[in-house]
């Protein structure tokens, strides 16, 4: 399952941020090559970067906006000095850590966490949080962004891990970008899946209308593959463990709402307050009105430590809510 860590995909040379173009991404325009390494960055705004002189590729700044990258291309972004917004202060919260040594802290991020600063959130994110508990992250990547090697969305919890050195860094990109890392989630989506078991294997792009969504695509954007098991259905909604075998922006959430089944609290893909309204029994859908997130939680996070090589795996507990939920679905649908 594993391999030796090589040289990253994205690196870190002075302000600025290097990423080497991979095979699956040769083809796509440049502002969307960069769009797609940052979900919280529009198009347009990439395509201003460029247009300003700020993206270079291969050491060339003469390139526009369509240019389709190729292959092994070395892209080169500096974001300007008005995108920085102070240096990052150490902030304390909470952290529910399950492993950590010299080079990496794993921990079970809470829902309602941003991983790092962005638009809107200068503070109080799981950057800040773990600046105060570490003595150091690793520096490779965005600056905002240390030791960040994958991410969860605000309102998903569950295991995450973070590079303390830079050479855990790497070698984390290595891995996740050679899909060699495990990562299973429990889901609680609406309705019954057909078969106790699938795979659903699609492209992924950005939403051709809104810009801040994910939608799957027939021939564009990039491969997802999830695998799913139910592991128990109240009638009206199931709980799912999927394995991800890709980690495509809102992965999940986008795979089960293209097959009517979107995640539970998921108002961007389908599974907020409209879908629960339609419930048919009274009881459910008033449970389900409740909620106000969507039920989706990182349970299993495996990958090969980066120092050693020892293959690791860390099991993320449910949070409270979750588990409440659970819990109150069982009581309300045997009544």
């Amino acid at each position: 399952m594993f391999r030796q860590c090589g040289s990253s995909g994205m690196t870190d040379r002075d302000a600025g941020m290097i990423f080497r173009v991979e095979e699956e991404d040769r083809g796509l325009r440049l502002d969307v090559f960069l769009a797609n390494r940052f979900p919280d960055r529009s198009r347009s705004f990439m395509k201003k970067l460029i247009l300003d002189g700020l993206v270079l590729v291969n050491g060339r700044t003469t390139v526009k906006p369509g240019y389709e990258v190729r292959a092994d291309d070395e892209v080169s972004m500096t974001l300007p000095e008005a995108d920085d917004t102070g240096e990052l202060v150490p902030q304390s919260m909470p952290l529910d850590v399950l492993h950590e040594d010299e080079d990496i802290i794993v921990v079970n991020k809470a829902p309602g966490v941003v991983v790092h600063p962005g638009a809107g959130h200068s503070e109080g994110t799981l950057v800040h949080g773990l600046l105060a508990h570490c003595p150091r992250l690793a520096m490779q990547g965005a600056p905002k962004r240390p030791g960040i090697v994958h991410r969860l969305d605000q309102n998903t919890s569950g295991a995450m891990v973070v590079a303390k050195t830079e050479a855990a860094y790497l070698c984390l990109i290595r891995q996740f970008k050679e899909h060699q890392v495990f990562k299973e989630y429990r889901a609680l989506v609406y309705g019954i899946p057909p078969q106790r078991r699938g795979e659903i294997r699609t492209y992924v792009d950005r939403h051709p209308v809104d810009r801040k969504k994910m939608a799957v695509a027939a021939n564009r954007g990039r491969e997802a593959v999830s695998i799913w098991e139910i592991e128990r259905d109240w009638g009206e909604v199931s709980l799912l463990k999927v394995i991800i075998q890709t980690g495509r922006t809102h992965q999940i959430r986008v795979h089960f709402s293209y097959l009517q089944h979107p995640v539970v609290g998921d108002e961007t893909y389908g599974g907020g307050r409209r879908r629960a309204k339609a419930v048919r029994s009274l009881p459910l859908r008033a449970l389900l009105l409740s909620v106000h997130r969507q039920m989706l939680h990182a349970s299993r996070l495996a990958f090969r430590h980066p120092a050693t090589g020892a293959e690791l795996t860390f099991v993320a507990p449910l949070p409270e809510d979750f588990k409440l939920l659970l819990a109150s679905l069982s009581k309300v649908c045997t009544e």
